[in-house]
């Protein structure tokens, strides 16, 4: 399957368009990862642990999001676009949330 941010695939024709797909990855928060981030914030730095969470999450959410496009019998997704965010659950911590959302298609 193919899965790109471009609208177009080049050389391709989109046969029909399937609508649209998204698929969202939620993980808590942790408060040893936590804790290590303050510490960069003081100290200055990047957050190691966070790129990761973020970037296994990105793969997590292309991959819901290709099985979600392939039960509708889709041979690409199109326009992919990847947003994060958060959701505050109470005074104790937040949620990081990853969504990926694109067009499904079928191709030629």
């Amino acid at each position: 399957m193919i899965l790109t941010t471009t609208d177009v695939i080049q050389g391709v024709i989109v046969d029909s368009y399937l609508g649209i797909v998204t698929a969202e990855v939620v993980y808590g928060s942790n408060f040893l990862r936590d804790f290590f981030a303050s510490l960069r914030d003081i100290i200055g730095g990047r957050t190691g642990s966070y790129e990761r969470l973020f970037e296994e999450g990105q793969r997590k959410a292309l991959a819901e999001l290709e099985q979600r496009a392939l039960r509708l019998g889709a041979d690409a997704v199109i326009g992919i676009e990847i947003d994060t965010g958060t959701i505050n659950v109470d005074q104790s911590g937040v949620l990081l949330l990853i969504t990926a959302t694109g067009t499904a298609v079928k191709i030629r």
